[in-house]
C-alpha cells in the first residue's frame, strides 16, 4: 500500500420546505459551510483512537496489531454535532460535508480502493430513514474515480451496543458481523473500512479481524469521530 443500500427513503420534511443552515456558524444556505469546513480541516490533527496519540500517517507505533486509522476530529467537537444531525435527525445534506472532511484526513492512495462500510442495524434504518455509513460510503466514493464501495461486510445479527461495556461490546461485535459470500477479494486493492465513531472500538476491530481471515491485509480505517468514553 503506497502512501503518497439504495436509498429510496423520503427525504428529511424540514429540509424540503427550509434552507440549511449551517451547523458551524449559522450560516443560511448549507449544512455545513465552506469557511466552517476550512477552519476544520485547517486545525484537524490526526491521532490514533485507541491510545490517543498522535500521529500522521495513520500508524500508531504503540498499537501495532491495528492498520492505519484515521478520523475527522473528538466526537464532543462540532464533528460530533453533525454526526447527531446526520445520524439520528436524518439531515442527509450533511453527508457530502462529512465525506469531504473525511477524505481530506485520509492518506493519498495510489492504487484503487474499495469503501467498505461497517453494516448498520436494520431497525436504525427503518427509523432513521438512511443507512448512514453506506451514504457516506457513497459520497466518498464519488470524490474519486478509481473508488468503489462493497458490502463486504454484513450483518449476523442486530445487537446493539448503546449503553454497553468495552468487554461487552466487544463480544457483541465478534458476533454481529459476517463476510458477505458474494463478495470476492481482489488483488492490488486498498479496503478502506469505514464506520462513523470509535468509542471502544469493538466494531472496527471485528471488522478488521474478519477481513483478515478472508486474506484481505491491505487495510485502511476511516472514521468520523472518537469518542473519549472509553
Amino acid at each position: 500500500m503506497d502512501f503518497i443500500v439504495k436509498i429510496t427513503t423520503k427525504l428529511n420534511f424540514f429540509d424540503l420546505i427550509a434552507p440549511h443552515t449551517c451547523r458551524g456558524c449559522g450560516h443560511i444556505g448549507e449544512a455545513f459551510c465552506d469557511r466552517c469546513k476550512k477552519n476544520l480541516k485547517t486545525s484537524h490533527q490526526n491521532y490514533c483512537p485507541n491510545c490517543k496519540t498522535n500521529n500522521t500517517n495513520g500508524k500508531c507505533k504503540k498499537c501495532k496489531n491495528l492498520p492505519p486509522i484515521f478520523n475527522v476530529g473528538d466526537r464532543n467537537s462540532i464533528v460530533g454535532a453533525l454526526i447527531k444531525d446526520y445520524k439520528y435527525n436524518s439531515v442527509r445534506a450533511l453527508s457530502k460535508p462529512l465525506a469531504e472532511l473525511l477524505d481530506n484526513a485520509l492518506p493519498i492512495i495510489n492504487q484503487p480502493v474499495t469503501i467498505i462500510p461497517l453494516p448498520t442495524i436494520d431497525s436504525h434504518i427503518r427509523q432513521r430513514g438512511l443507512d448512514h455509513t453506506y451514504l457516506l460510503a457513497k459520497q466518498l466514493s464519488k470524490r474519486h474515480h478509481n473508488w468503489s464501495v462493497k458490502k463486504a461486510i454484513i450483518r449476523a445479527n442486530n445487537s446493539i451496543q448503546v449503553g454497553s461495556d468495552k468487554k461487552t461490546r466487544l463480544t457483541q461485535a465478534n458476533l454481529a458481523y459476517s463476510i458477505n459470500p458474494k463478495f470476492k477479494p481482489e488483488k492490488n486493492i486498498t479496503y478502506l473500512l469505514l464506520d462513523d465513531v470509535w468509542t471502544t472500538g469493538a466494531s472496527i476491530r471485528a471488522g478488521i479481524k474478519i477481513l483478515k481471515e478472508n486474506d484481505i491485509n491491505d487495510i485502511v480505517v476511516g472514521i468520523l469521530a472518537v469518542s473519549r468514553l472509553d
